[in-house]
């Protein structure tokens, strides 16, 4: 009886874990999208109101140009904010294109669940 139960209990851990593998491989993080910005800027505000609609499907991220450790940025963008990368790639800048940004967060869904 003993022996029935060690390997029950073993058949248990590794069920477990073949469940836990297979849900955390089926998570996946979401794209981020990179809003490069500056104080006092009402394009990017109205950007960030133009992206609510699909907030559930990108992180976030601010990057404050004109702070001393983002110089490089500034170089880049200081006549051109906002500006927007998607996973680390130019998207798009001034304005949101809202059918370039739906298709390529589809493209990105597409490819993490492997269709």
């Amino acid at each position: 009886m003993l022996w029935f139960q060690g390997n029950s209990m073993q058949l248990a851990r590794s069920s477990f874990g073949l469940f836990l593998r297979n849900c955390c491989a089926s998570k996946t993080t979401p794209p981020v999208l990179t809003l490069f910005t500056k104080d006092s800027c009402p394009l990017c505000d109205e950007a960030k109101e133009v992206l609510k609609p699909y907030k559930n499907r990108f992180i976030l991220q601010e990057v404050n140009i004109t702070l001393p450790e983002n110089s490089v940025w500034y170089e880049r963008y200081k006549f051109d904010v906002p500006v927007f990368h998607l996973n680390g790639q130019f998207l798009m800048m001034h304005r949101v294109n809202t059918s370039k940004l739906e298709k390529q967060l589809l493209k990105l869904e597409q490819q993490s669940t492997g269709g």
